[in-house]
């Protein structure tokens, strides 16, 4: 029986990529994503390496996200694998300047809706023998930058849910991930930009940034370890990314 991974957010990005690495190694999908269209159109391309099953899923709706578990066809409801890649930034202003709307979304996402997903999903993955959880988070969790706000906040939440995970989880056979990606060249920060292709071109041009692919590549290493071995996090940055000094304003008296 092939194994079967069910990925959040996997119109774009982090989880277009995951799909397209899994599905090549003969795994079952089940692709979940806010835009149909997209989703149907990754189903047609991917249906000749393996089994797949999409539905739209918008992960901030809990009600939702239960009724598309209960609803799994009979080949899709053993589930090995959980990538929790649904999430967004929204906006780069300063706290004081930045819209209490996108707060709400990204908090409505990157927390509650990656909280809905796993709960909704911890029944079917204990009952596996092996099973990983692997949790998108980012540097942001744990380095503070400007403009980063409530989107770095929500992320210190995924890395620090993950770990409490760990603790209730162990022994059972499930492994939990915190993945943690620095600067990263996906549809993500267009959505950050408000579509602003000029501000996204001066972010990565010449940057050699991480690509979506990049961080599939770990995400499909990681949940193909030796079932003893768990990854608790992972931090991985681009070679061109590093830390800079602390920022020390000075007034004259």
């Amino acid at each position: 029986m092939s194994n079967c991974v069910f990925i959040t957010g996997a119109t774009s990005g982090f989880g277009l990529a995951s799909a397209r690495l899994f599905a090549q190694h003969g795994w079952k999908l089940i692709l979940t994503g806010r835009r149909l269209q997209r989703l149907a159109q990754l189903a047609d391309e991917l249906a000749e390496h393996c089994e797949v099953h999409y539905a739209s899923l918008d992960v901030r709706d809990s009600q939702q996200v239960s009724a598309l578990i209960a609803a799994l066809p009979q080949g899709f409801k053993q589930i090995d694998a959980l990538i929790n890649n649904a999430g967004l930034a929204l906006g780069t202003d300063p706290c004081d300047k930045a819209n209490l709307d996108d707060w709400h979304t990204m908090i409505d996402t990157n927390v509650t809706g990656l909280v809905n997903v796993t709960h909704a999903l911890l029944p079917i993955l204990t009952e596996q023998k092996v099973a990983s959880v692997i949790n998108l988070a980012s540097i942001a969790a744990n380095w503070p930058y400007p403009g980063s706000h409530v989107y770095g906040a929500s992320k210190a939440f995924v890395a620090q849910f993950s770990r409490n995970l760990r603790c209730d989880l162990v022994g059972s056979g499930v492994r939990v991930t915190s993945l943690e990606p620095g600067l990263s060249e996906s549809e993500f920060s267009l959505v950050r930009f408000a579509g602003d292709q000029q501000k996204y071109d001066q972010l990565y041009g010449d940057s050699n940034a991480l690509q979506p692919e990049d961080i599939a590549n770990i995400i499909y290493w990681l949940v193909s370890q030796p079932a003893h071995i768990n990854i608790n996090s992972l931090e991985v940055m681009p070679s061109s990314q590093a830390w800079n000094n602390f920022n020390v304003v000075k007034h004259s008296n």
